[in-house]
């Protein structure tokens, strides 16, 4: 759909703020799960450079009822950033800066754009640290964390990013500037903004700065890495830990196709067994507690239990678990992945997802790799199909939502870090009810009375 962006060029922007080159608007037309040939190119693509730029733009946008999709790093993997009905991407890239650095209170101002190890890096120097990182920290920007509410392997000590924010500035879709939250670090103030627009996937305002609060940097850090039987072992040590109260920084699982996959990929030559991930941070104690895990797992048939002394070993350890996203697509020829899954559960359904994901693949004859942040209950899996064939692609997307079903079934969800965007909006009534969504539904109407803030996403349909 094409709409008229003409309008921009009379907002006192800089010529170089603004582009409809087809290489920029082919770039900002897909993401990491939307493949080149599905996306949608913008009209045009604006890079604000201040929030009085945002306000410009949103309140014009509006006013000629343009659609306005944020877009940063297009690491998403839901299409959350693909502008689907075209008008312009607001490329927030060029609003990267740290604003203030407060170490006596732990905390830091930025702007949307900048990269979470950057965040790390500024505040570095006075042993402070962003915990809540995801594990693609280097590549992806607080803004599209905070839009998308993404959190990863540490989640199961820290929590998700969001739950470091203390307090955010976001432009509306009319051009308003609001602040929610505040310096403190608690508040009970009136509705919670930031927890409305966290999450939001861009479809209700733009994010122009963040408070962040931080924490030290823990003293002591170790990994290892945990060899089992069967997965089932694996699974229910996962549990068995979380349960016991392990104060574990990361645990995560891989199946023993995932072992497979890292290997070929890797070329090493680890048993291809399911595996466990941890790693541990602490001030004091940290033998202690490695030993309690250690002691968790033996009774679960644990096979081998290795520690990294130093953090060489421990990247070495850690290997299979980390570049597992890059071994799925070279390990047969003709499959590639769908879309990765992303169901979260109960801590206490975690092996029971596992086991009817794996039974799934038993009966439909389809590889699916399992593997995920496991002490929070977060599976990811992929349903690996023959891209060429529409019929197996459209067998796996019916594996894929009965994997989806269940997760909801055991009082999980369908999205546990990736967010709704495109590909789970069928989940949406399933899991919230018909009265919820049509609750977001008026908070959507509400603050985007025009609805041009990233149409299509999260509801079914441009109109939501």
């Amino acid at each position: 759909m094409h709409h008229d962006t003409t309008f921009v060029d009379g907002l006192g922007l800089d010529p170089d703020q603004i582009s409809v080159a087809d290489a920029d608007r082919d770039q900002r037309s897909h993401d990491w799960g939307t493949p080149r040939e599905e996306g949608v190119r913008p009209d045009a693509v604006v890079w604000p450079e201040s929030t009085a730029d945002v306000a410009s733009i949103m309140r014009a946008a509006t006013e000629h009822g343009v659609p306005v999709t944020p877009y940063a790093a297009g690491t998403s993997l839901e299409g959350n950033a693909v502008p689907i009905e075209g008008g312009i991407t607001l490329d927030m890239s060029r609003m990267d800066a740290v604003l203030d650095v407060r170490p006596d209170d732990l905390q830091v101002d930025v702007q949307p754009g900048i990269l979470g190890d950057d965040v790390n890096e500024a505040v570095a120097k006075h042993g402070l640290f962003l915990p809540a990182l995801p594990s693609s920290g280097a590549i992806s920007t607080i803004g599209g964390m905070l839009a998308n509410d993404a959190s990863g392997m540490k989640t199961v000590k820290y929590g998700e990013v969001s739950d470091w924010v203390l307090g955010m500035e976001v432009v509306l879709p009319t051009g308003e500037v609001i602040t929610t939250g505040s310096r403190a670090v608690k508040t009970s103030s009136g509705y919670d903004l930031g927890d409305i627009i966290v999450g939001s996937e861009g479809t209700l305002g733009v994010i122009t700065r963040v408070t962040i609060k931080l924490a030290g940097r823990p003293a002591q850090v170790r990994g290892g890495r945990a060899h089992f039987e069967t997965l089932d072992d694996a699974a229910e040590a996962v549990f068995d830990a979380v349960r016991s109260g392990v104060d574990v920084a990361k645990i995560e699982l891989i199946d023993r196709l995932s072992a497979s996959m890292s290997n070929a990929h890797l070329d090493t030559d680890l048993p291809d067994v399911p595996m466990v991930f941890v790693e541990f941070h602490a001030n004091h104690g940290i033998e202690e507690e490695i030993d309690f895990c250690r002691s968790v797992f033996e009774a679960h048939n644990v096979t081998s239990f290795e520690v990294a002394e130093n953090d060489r070993d421990m990247d070495e350890l850690w290997a299979a678990r980390r570049e597992l996203a890059e071994a799925l697509e070279p390990y047969e020829d003709h499959l590639s992945p769908l879309t990765p899954g992303d169901v979260t559960v109960p801590i206490s359904e975690y092996p029971g997802i596992i086991r009817y994901a794996k039974e799934l693949a038993d009966a439909e004859d389809f590889l699916i790799p399992c593997f995920g942040h496991a002490g929070d209950g977060n599976l990811h899996y992929a349903v690996m199909v023959d891209p060429d064939d529409p019929e197996d692609v459209a067998h796996g997307k019916e594996v894929s939502r009965k994997i989806v079903e269940r997760a909801i079934e055991l009082g999980g969800t369908s999205t546990g870090e990736h967010g709704i965007g495109l590909g789970k909006q069928d989940y949406l009534v399933a899991e919230h009810g018909e009265a919820a969504v049509d609750a977001m539904r008026s908070i959507k109407a509400a603050l985007d009375p025009a609805g041009i803030m990233n149409p299509g996403k999260v509801f079914d349909g441009p109109d939501a």
